[in-house]
């Protein structure tokens, strides 16, 4: 019988496949931008072209932090089954080829700047200039290259590719059929980008030996997915990977915002420790739409709505631990997902429109059309095809009662930032603060005006 696989590893099946086209794009528009005649031959950019760099850069630096967070999740599936036993073999199995594709395409796809850029120093230094609205930092490339040619990174990646070499036949038969099954051709294809150096090996050996005594009791799937969080943790800052940390709200906050929520209400959350906080603007970088529970969708009508109909038994059954739900864009694609997401967080605000109950309705109808679509990383909201997280929002609103945004201009795109829309509610512009619990500043879950206090520190703190 085949394997029916988690929605997590399903998800960062469908987010490494998505970024793998996605990157493909993004080499196609680079290499226009590199070729002889341009730039690197001149010298320096027009203004037309620097906008095209820092857009590129944007979705790129963007895609990449989502590929190794995914990595970084994927290995905590090793360490459950280390200590629980309770995830299959095949669990296992896939949520290391979910993590090992995604550290191909993340090295693909460095290793492509890297090779068309070293030599261009007119390129590599608008590469290094910083993003100040997306908090990128200069000398950011040379920093995150400058991993590609450690000899522990290789000796970390090592584990991992001889894992794949051995269990490739296996993986393929696991995954045949499912969503994971173009997982395996994009490993096949890109497996030589990994190719260790016999001398760098030897070499990284003797500077890790101290290391092995850590992973020497962990079976070869463990050493595995170990040294794949390892190596792409390396691409980061440490302030933005703490192993094992995992957000998750108190359970007393959340019992207090069940009772405070209704539907149409917004979560604006943040994760400590998140990569994903990685180039995105404020402390508050992630929003999504609370859309009700289960029963006051139906008492709605979008049982039969022409946008809920589709989607409601994914509706009713995505989660039956929990009845309530939101619509949000992850790296993963905008879904309808249960109240679990949003608070998986270490500090959560909530706003709440100023509509009617008929439009809050409309909006939810807007919200579900998007449901499916992928996650964008180029952070521009002229179009639709794709969404970023404050996308759903813009997109579910804009318009009802005259309801407008202010979209900011960054790096070239329209973009609108989770902030953005908390600066809103504090200027009592079509939403209201509802509730904050942001454990930094104050220990309990405020409302009211102390809620607006404590929303304005967290802003300009």
């Amino acid at each position: 019988m085949q394997t029916k696989f988690s929605e997590s590893t399903v998800g960062g099946a469908r987010t490494v496949i998505d970024i793998t086209v996605h990157f493909e794009h993004l080499k196609r528009a680079a290499a226009s931008l590199f070729e002889k005649g341009s730039a690197g031959q001149r010298g320096y950019f027009t203004p037309s072209e620097d906008e095209n760099v820092r857009q590129l850069l944007v979705s790129y630096w963007q895609s990449r932090n989502a590929l190794i967070e995914l990595v970084v999740t994927m290995h905590r599936t090793s360490e459950l089954t280390e200590t629980t036993k309770t995830i299959s073999s095949e669990q296992r199995a896939a949520g290391f080829l979910v993590a090992w594709t995604g550290a191909l395409v993340l090295v693909d796809a460095a290793r492509f700047l890297r090779d068309n850029c070293r030599d261009r120093p007119a390129i590599l230094k608008k590469l290094n200039e910083a993003e100040p609205s997306f908090g990128i930092a200069p000398g950011t490339y040379d920093r995150i290259q400058s991993s590609l040619t450690s000899p522990v990174h290789a000796w970390h990646l090592y584990h991992a590719r001889e894992y794949w070499k051995t269990n490739r036949n296996v993986l393929a038969k696991i995954t045949h059929d499912t969503e994971l099954e173009p997982l395996v051709e994009i490993s096949r294809r890109m497996q030589t980008v990994l190719d260790v150096d016999i001398q760098e090996y030897a070499i990284s050996r003797l500077r890790t030996r101290a290391r092995q005594a850590k992973t020497a009791g962990r079976d070869l799937m463990a050493r595995a997915l170990f040294g794949l969080q390892k190596a792409v943790s390396s691409l980061v800052s440490g302030k933005y990977t703490h192993l094992g940390h995992q957000p998750r709200l108190p359970p007393d906050i959340v019992k207090k915002l069940r009772q405070l929520i209704q539907p149409g209400d917004i979560f604006v959350n943040r994760k400590e420790y998140a990569v994903t906080n990685y180039f995105l603007p404020g402390f508050w970088p992630h929003a999504a739409f609370y859309i009700g529970q289960t029963n006051q969708l139906d008492q709605m009508g979008f049982a039969s709505h022409p946008h809920g109909k589709p989607r409601w038994q994914h509706i009713l059954t995505c989660d039956r631990c929990d009845s309530g739900r939101v619509v949000e864009a992850l790296k993963d694609g905008v879904r309808i997902r249960s109240l679990s997401s949003p608070f998986a967080a270490d500090a959560v605000t909530v706003i709440r429109p100023n509509l009617p109950n008929d439009l809050i309705t409309e909006a939810i109808a807007r919200a579900l059309f998007h449901d499916g679509k992928p996650y964008d990383f180029d952070f521009d909201l002229t179009r639709s095809d794709r969404l970023v997280c404050t996308e759903v929002v813009y997109r579910s609103f804009e318009g009802l009662a005259g309801i407008r945004f202010p979209l900011t201009q960054r790096a070239g795109r329209m973009t609108l930032s989770a902030q953005d829309l908390l600066q809103m509610a504090l200027n009592r512009r079509h939403f209201d603060i509802i509730a904050v619990y942001a454990p930094n500043y104050a220990p309990a879950l405020t409302t009211g005006s102390a809620a607006a206090d404590v929303l304005q520190t967290t802003l300009t703190d």
